[in-house]
């Protein structure tokens, strides 16, 4: 039984910048902090800080470097946006930058380039270890291929420490996306070309479904949606959440599905201002289990909380208050009659194998 989490999604960088939110410090301390401000009122309550990922025993995330076009302004209060390739090329840059910051000025914080890397971080977390040993490793994942500027540039984000990439959030230059849809572009599949020649993974989340499709039939590298949910649970969201036949797809490749704990893709029509509890651990779980189902296995799931990702704790299942909660899943697996090995698999095995695959020996 593993005694740690994997999440493949959280936008560490953007809550930096674009709400001032000091990741240092715990999510009930930035709650506390944010109290009657805007940041608050439109993005919810805080669930994430680098205190509730250690304790919550999440080794491993996936961080993002995210910026969205402002023609998809979604908020008033967003401001890091980008009108322009290199505008969006500056605010990339000005992420990885702070993941650096981050580790160099944070005992606890690990950046994540290399397998040698990656079990580091694990080793910290072996049993026997003390809670005082454990780290947090980041590897880095760009949400939305804007801030490449063309393939060939792609190079530079690599040497930097970029191992997966995303090419949509809503439509890019490089493929179609959320509320876009579209096919890849000319330059997306000129973009997988140079991605396939660094081993990157691939990351379907928020890839327009003929996109995905495309993607998964010329991508020669590792594969996964590090947070999607299945179709079935939010019907009306088919540019967003997975058709059944496309997680099987993503199986076929040996790929891996984040279950993202969030009522807006696990309950049909749920809107914020609804209540929380119209999704639980139940319905989380549920979700884990579909994806079980139609592959015939527990190897092509995972977690991608996603948490704080433009939404808060109001917006997450009863039972979820903070990044802290993702532990309480392998009870509830155990409960429902999954066996250790395959808790361990949905918990952190299964984003363990696609990020092997994906990272260099070192």
């Amino acid at each position: 039984m593993t005694d740690f989490i994997v999440d493949g999604h959280q936008d560490i960088a953007w809550n930096h910048f674009n709400h001032g939110r000091d990741f240092t410090r715990s999510a009930w301390d930035t709650r506390r902090r944010e109290a009657g401000t805007d940041v608050a009122r439109v993005y919810g309550p805080c669930m994430v800080g680098l205190p509730d990922e250690v304790l919550g025993r999440i080794a491993v995330v996936c961080a993002t470097v995210f910026v969205p076009p402002a023609k998809s302004k979604m908020f008033p209060t967003d401001r890091l946006l980008y009108d322009t390739p290199e505008e969006a090329y500056r605010l990339g840059i000005q992420q990885m930058d702070y993941y650096e910051r981050l580790a160099d000025e944070n005992d606890r914080v690990d950046l994540i380039f290399t397998q040698a890397d990656l079990d580091a971080v694990l080793a910290t977390w072996a049993p026997g270890t003390e809670f005082a040993d454990h780290r947090l490793g980041l590897v880095l994942l760009m949400e939305g291929a804007d801030p490449i500027l063309e393939p060939a540039q792609l190079e530079e984000w690599v040497e930097r420490g970029l191992r997966i990439v995303g090419p949509a959030w809503t439509a890019t230059r490089y493929a179609g996306g959320t509320k876009a849809p579209g096919p890849l572009t000319d330059l997306g599949r000129a973009l997988l070309e140079v991605m396939d020649s660094f081993g990157l993974i691939l990351d379907l989340s928020h890839m327009a479904p003929e996109a995905s499709l495309e993607a998964l039939d010329r991508y020669a590298g590792p594969v996964f949606a590090g947070h999607a949910n299945p179709l079935r649970f939010s019907p009306g969201r088919t540019d967003r959440n997975l058709s059944d036949d496309l997680i099987r797809r993503i199986a076929e490749r040996d790929g891996v599905v984040g279950i993202m704990p969030y009522n807006l893709f696990l309950v049909p029509g749920w809107k914020l201002g609804d209540r929380k509890d119209a999704a639980t651990m139940n319905t989380v779980i549920a979700a884990i289990d579909h994806v079980c189902q139609i592959t015939g296995s527990a190897r092509y799931v995972g977690i991608g909380s996603d948490f704080d990702g433009g939404f808060g704790a109001e917006s997450t299942p009863a039972g979820f208050d903070t990044v802290t909660d993702l532990w309480s899943i392998g009870p509830a697996l155990r409960a429902r009659g999954y066996e250790p090995g395959d808790v361990s698999a949905i918990l952190s095995g299964n984003m363990l194998r696609i990020l092997r695959a994906g990272l260099p020996g070192g």
